[in-house]
């Protein structure tokens, strides 16, 4: 099952579980309006009641109403109760919607990822047969073949981000303090690889961003570090 249609089996079902989280809002807040007429007008008479007995005599003359009547108050309790509960209920609904839509995020940034390393393949020569059933580039055998696709991989990574700029926009937000890292200059996630080379100004990459389709075996350094390495040896 691919990773869309995994969301959207587990999407089915959450319009009836907020359905029926919302009939429970509704029960709830018309038996808390009810509770509330009760109570305003039991504390109404009450008030009126202390007013009359001030005018019969029987109340003294400057005597406050310290407290309502013992049912009066145990409404207002269960008033509070029924609106925490509401107040719970909406936190379960907005959670649940929130998960899916962390969940959609993931499976977004999974897509671009897979969109970014076939886009790199096809850049670098790789044969379509080379991606596996779920669109991942296959294992490469071999240590040398993989640390010689590694460079060429990196330096076609480059020239496609820099020739097809990602068309996708997933409008995902995120924090502006958040660093970022790679060629694509994003934040951090996925899978990502660490130069090898202590001054090296990016750091951190993507394995798509690279070319990269597991963790390397030894020092590993990217295009930029690798080139000016190079360089070095030359003169």
């Amino acid at each position: 099952m691919s990773f869309l249609e995994d969301f959207q089996a587990s999407l089915e079902p959450l319009p009836n579980i907020l359905q029926r989280k919302y009939a429970l809002l509704r029960d709830l807040d018309k038996s808390l309006q009810g509770i509330q007429r009760q109570n305003e007008q039991r504390c109404l008479q009450e008030i009126e009641e202390f007013k009359e007995g001030v005018k019969s005599g029987s109340i003294a003359p400057g005597t406050s109403l310290n407290k309502f009547s013992d049912d009066a108050q145990d409404e207002q309790k269960h008033a509070i109760r029924i609106a925490d509960e509401k107040v719970a209920l909406a936190v379960q609904a907005y959670d649940l919607v929130d998960a899916h839509i962390q969940q959609l995020d993931q499976y977004l940034k999974k897509f671009e990822e897979q969109r970014r390393e076939k886009d790199i393949a096809a850049a670098a020569g790789t044969p379509g047969s080379n991606l596996d059933g779920n669109g991942k580039p296959a294992k490469e055998g071999g240590r040398g073949g993989r640390k010689k696709s590694r460079l060429a991989a990196a330096a076609a990574a480059a020239q496609v981000a820099a020739a097809n700029p990602p068309s996708m926009d997933l409008d995902l937000p995120v924090d502006p303090n958040e660093p970022t890292y790679c060629f694509c200059n994003q934040v951090s996630y996925g899978e990502m690889v660490a130069c090898d080379n202590p001054d090296c100004k990016i750091e951190w990459f993507h394995y798509g961003c690279v070319g990269l389709k597991e963790q390397p075996k030894g020092k590993w350094y990217c295009s930029d570090c690798s080139g000016m390495q190079k360089r070095r040896k030359g003169k």
